[in-house]
Formats: C-alpha cells, sequence, structure tokens
C-alpha cells in the first residue's frame, strides 16, 4: 500500500485537523486548483487534482516544495547529515546571516534547513524577523522526525504524477490566470481574535485589516470570473462583515500555537464560499 500523503511541515494555521469539517463544503468537479496561501498544504495532499497551482509569498518554503518534487533523494540524504542538538540547531539557524554565503548554497541545502529547522524549532513555528531571517528557538524534542523519507517520498510521487506548478508571488497575481471551472482554496493570514493572537511572523510585512479588504475584493473578482472559492478566516465581526454577500458557515478548530498551553483550546471559524 502506498504512503499516504500528508503534509511534511508543520505549520500555523495548517488545516490537517479541520479537514473532516471543510470537505463537505467541497464543490464537486475540481480541475484546476489554485491555493496561493500553501503553507503546509493540507488541503492540497487531501484533494491530490491532477492540475494545481501552489503559491506561497514564503520563498524559502515554495523553493521546499519544489526540491521535494525534484531532488527527493538529494533532499533525503541532506537531512540524514543533521543532528538534533542544540548547538548545531542555532548553528544553521544562522546561515542566513551571512547573506553572501547563504545565496551560494544550493536548493537541496536550503530546502533540508528549512525541514530541519521545522522539525526541530520550539513548536514547530516558522518565524522570521524584519531582516526575514530565521528566529525561532531550540525545542528541546527526544526524537523529532528529522529526516521522515517516506512521508517526502510519497509527497514527491504525488508532486511528480500530477501537473504541479509553483510560485511566490502575492496572492492576487498567483490567481490571475484562474478562470471558469477552476477552485480556490483561501487561507490567508486570520484577522486577529485579540491584539495579542496577530501572528504574521511566517514572512516579513504581514497581513493588515487593508490586506483583509484587498483580500475580498480579490475573491469579489474571482465571483465576477466564475471562479469557485472558498475561504477560511477568524470569525470576527470584521470578517463576518466583509464577506456578508457569501455563504458563512462557522467551524471550530483546535488553536495549537500559543506560548502559555492553557491559552491553546477550541476557537470559531468560518468558512466563506460563492457557491452553494
Amino acid at each position: 500500500m502506498p504512503n499516504p500523503v500528508r503534509p511534511v511541515l508543520k505549520w500555523v494555521g495548517g488545516k490537517r485537523q479541520l479537514l473532516p469539517a471543510l470537505s463537505p463544503l467541497l464543490p464537486a468537479g475540481i480541475t484546476a486548483y489554485y491555493e496561493p496561501f500553501l503553507g503546509g498544504g493540507a488541503m492540497l495532499f487531501h484533494l491530490q487534482p491532477q492540475t494545481a497551482y501552489a503559491n506561497d509569498i514564503n520563498a524559502d518554503l515554495m523553493r521546499v516544495y519544489a526540491v521535494i518534487r525534484d531532488d527527493v533523494d538529494a533532499l533525503i540524504e541532506a537531512l540524514q547529515s543533521y543532528r538534533n542538538d542544540a548547538d548545531f540547531f542555532y548553528a544553521v539557524r544562522e546561515w542566513d546571516r551571512d547573506k553572501r554565503s547563504y545565496a551560494r548554497m544550493s536548493d537541496v541545502q536550503k530546502a533540508a534547513r528549512v525541514l530541519y529547522l521545522n522539525k526541530t524549532c520550539y513548536n514547530g513555528l516558522y518565524r522570521v524577523n524584519n531582516a526575514g531571517e530565521f528566529n525561532a528557538p531550540f525545542g528541546n524534542y527526544k526524537r523529532p522526525n528529522i529526516v521522515n523519507a517516506s512521508g517526502l517520498r510519497a509527497v514527491s510521487a504525488y508532486f511528480r504524477r500530477a501537473d504541479t506548478r509553483f510560485s511566490a508571488v502575492d496572492y492576487a497575481e498567483a490567481l490571475a490566470d484562474a478562470g471558469p471551472g477552476a477552485f480556490v482554496y483561501l487561507d490567508p493570514p486570520y484577522d486577529p481574535v485579540s491584539d495579542t493572537s496577530n501572528f504574521t511572523g511566517y514572512a516579513r510585512g504581514g497581513f493588515s485589516r487593508a490586506e483583509q479588504i484587498r483580500l475580498r475584493e480579490c475573491c469579489d473578482d474571482l465571483t465576477r470570473r466564475g471562479v469557485r472559492f472558498m475561504l477560511s478566516n477568524s470569525a470576527t465581526a470584521f470578517i463576518r462583515e466583509q464577506y456578508r454577500a457569501y455563504h458563512i458557515t462557522t467551524v471550530r478548530a483546535r488553536r495549537a500555537v500559543n506560548s502559555v498551553a492553557s491559552r491553546r483550546g477550541d476557537v470559531e471559524e468560518v468558512v466563506v464560499r460563492n457557491y452553494e
């Protein structure tokens, strides 16, 4: 039996645990699939469409997926040399501080670094500072699955048997060519439910309410073009107001990333659709 295709990275806001609630809301007859905020890719790997346009503004993340597709054996070999050791972790984390040296590294080396840091940093939190440098601390895990060869090969096999196209551009640009019959799943950085819950550290910049409005305008444009979309976001009054013209379903999700364990738990999210 082939290995299941599952996310190979832990990502803030990953949708794997929400798939049972989201799956009944998906449309029938998905042909071309677009996901402009890919992250960990749980929905992509769940659907495994034959034509997929996968995008994320995080170029380091998209490099990982391209290397998994194109050179998975070299990636696995590189990962086998990585150690679950604090000194080694911080040395690897520092690689991107020397811009000239980092630029000379191969795509395989850079992809292996991202996977290693993701598996061994605190809470699997991909976080960068204002200079775009990874800055999450060491996680002190006893036996992290650094290599995960079977999982990487399963994802690589799917990428190679399908028509998968990767990009690292603004979401609106990634959706520019979507036409009637296409389906778009949008999982943007969420509107914060409180002043302390706003996490946008996976890429430089952030995602303000002005960006949330621009995204809703992009959804309006998709609707005018005959493109079906489904969007996940937090269940704030602001988001509900933005998407009041669409179908809104409320689901409950477990919040897994918080520095205080007692503040992790179930929260409400909305799923917005422009189709029945």
